[in-house]
């Protein structure tokens, strides 16, 4: 396991790990947030194999209102 210390904001510590997907590259880490388990699950399926950039615009498609 590698962890990389860090300064995580409460607010996102205190959301429920079922709704958000974490994805990194070399220089930077996101936070997916969701609605539910089953549109976390959806996006970890459906963004399988997709770049950053790609995935950031499924996610804004898909899950932003």
């Amino acid at each position: 396991m590698i962890c990389i210390k860090t300064e995580i904001p409460a607010e996102l510590c205190d959301i429920d790990d079922e709704l958000k997907a974490i994805y990194h590259s070399s220089d930077t880490v996101c936070i997916w947030l969701f609605n539910s388990r089953q549109d976390r699950n959806r996006f970890i399926e459906d963004t399988a194999g997709m770049n950053k950039a790609d995935r950031e615009a499924y996610y804004v498609a898909n899950f932003v209102s």
